[in-house]
């Protein structure tokens, strides 16, 4: 069968698995805040003196509204919204703070959005400063924050990099003045090559782009150039993501062009493997799904070791048990239990300042999920998974397998006595072979579509 027509076949909705269970499947009966507490607690005590706690703080502000955006964000020019908000973070943070037997140790810490630069440079020292005092930096922590190049300063890259942070990320999508104007994000490729070349001058190490293919009036040479001027600045890493329509989920801001806009199937897969093809001559090296980077950089030699873990935050170099998550939306994972803030500022920030833990929803891991979570993870980082060990079986196994046959006729696995391994040419179907282990999935398939397409 040829590469299209197996993009026709397996193009389905299904989740993209930064958690199993994925968020519609969760049971928020099995948690409350009591008790994410106790699991919070149980894990830094089991994991913070090895390899200490990762840190997820979700900044959400925007000055304007990207209409391709599936964030949690809120969208105001109104900048006296910084303060309170910060104080309601470092509340939430003293709340963990009480919950912990020693002093954390921050291995990674990763400011998203919303538009972290919105915040002012003093503000983010302020927040950074209150975090830092209360905690130490492990020997390989990695600190880093999403940024968007118009409103990034020479002062925020210097006052973090001062902070310790070594990593960046810029959101470019694309660079067709169409294409930009369609999903109302206008930045000159001028303007991102010179906040790029600022941050290396800063000091910072680790750079990375944010690409997206699959957006409205996007074509193959679009993309191609788009490519071109980003293998001009050379960033340490790059995320090619699939755009990712679902406007029955975000609401108003998915719907600024008409579906008719957007490449399908084949066409938005040729944009896929193009992107690929020039990354791989650009010299960067495939990590996972839709990501890449040079040998250099730390995301690829965790993969090379073993050593990749992939989180709310996406692929990461650091595999905490534990991720404590700040602020509104966010959500934390103590490995036994996720749970989710507050999806609105003005809520999250009363619950934050009464000192409680401002979770709204979440799950309790039962030892399937555990097991399952397991499978998942080893797919999505290693394109690999093995259930030779007693302890990585499960009674639905046989049943799980079963349901790859197809796509192991198809050749998009390999199947031995007790081993699964994803060949390279079906990496972009690895969504879909992960479905094929998520039990809740199968169990409760839903009646209507929640998730975007796999391909």
């Amino acid at each position: 069968m040829t590469q299209d027509n197996l993009i026709q076949k397996y193009n389905i909705p299904g989740p993209r698995y930064t958690s199993y269970p994925t968020v519609p499947y969760w049971e928020p009966d099995s948690i409350d805040p009591d008790k994410w507490a106790q699991t919070v607690a149980d894990s830094f005590a089991a994991s913070n003196a090895s390899e200490g706690i990762s840190l997820y703080v979700h900044l959400p502000y925007c000055e304007s509204l990207c209409t391709f955006c599936g964030c949690h964000k809120r969208i105001t020019r109104r900048h006296d919204v910084e303060g309170p908000y910060i104080e309601a973070l470092l509340n939430e943070w003293r709340s963990y703070l009480r919950l912990f037997s020693t002093t954390p140790r921050i291995a990674e810490l990763h400011y998203g959005g919303g538009t972290p630069t919105f915040f002012s440079a003093d503000n983010l020292a302020r927040l950074t400063e209150g975090i830092l005092q209360e905690g130490l930096p492990t020997e390989t922590f990695e600190y880093g924050f999403e940024a968007h190049p118009n409103s990034t300063t020479r002062e925020h890259l210097d006052t973090l990099q001062r902070l310790g942070f070594r990593r960046c990320s810029f959101g470019v999508q694309d660079y067709d003045p169409l294409v930009q104007k369609t999903i109302n994000r206008i930045q000159p490729f001028e303007r991102v090559r010179e906040v790029t070349e600022t941050a290396r001058e800063a000091g910072y190490t680790s750079i990375s782009h944010d690409l997206v293919f699959g957006l409205p009036h996007q074509t193959l040479d679009n993309v191609k150039d788009t490519i071109d001027k980003t293998g001009q600045l050379r960033p340490d890493r790059l995320a090619f993501y699939s755009y990712a329509h679902v406007p029955w989920i975000k609401g108003t801001g998915q719907r600024g062009f008409s579906e008719e806009d957007l490449p399908r199937d084949e066409a938005k897969r040729a944009l896929y493997e193009a992107g690929k093809h020039m990354f791989s001559e650009l010299g960067y090296e495939e990590i996972g799904m839709d990501h890449f980077a040079l040998a250099s950089d730390s995301l690829y030699q965790s993969m090379q070791n073993r050593s990749l873990h992939r989180n709310f935050m996406g692929y990461t170099a650091s595999a905490t048990r534990l991720m404590v998550g700040l602020g509104m939306s966010s959500i934390g994972d103590s490995w036994d239990a996720f749970a989710q803030n507050e999806k609105t500022v003005p809520e999250y920030e009363a619950r934050a300042n009464r000192g409680e833990l401002p979770v709204f929803r979440g799950h309790l891991l039962t030892d399937e999920d555990r097991v399952v979570r397991r499978h998942i993870l080893n797919i999505m980082c290693h394109f690999e998974t093995s259930w030779a060990d007693s302890e990585a079986q499960f009674p639905e196994l046989e049943i799980c397998l079963d349901k790859l046959d197809e796509m192991r006729a198809d050749g998009l696995l390999q199947l031995e006595e007790n081993r699964l391994v994803v060949p390279e040419r079906a990496r972009p179907f690895v969504r879909n072979i992960c479905m094929a282990f998520d039990l809740r999935l199968l169990r409760n398939a839903p009646e209507t579509r929640i998730f975007s397409m796999t391909i």
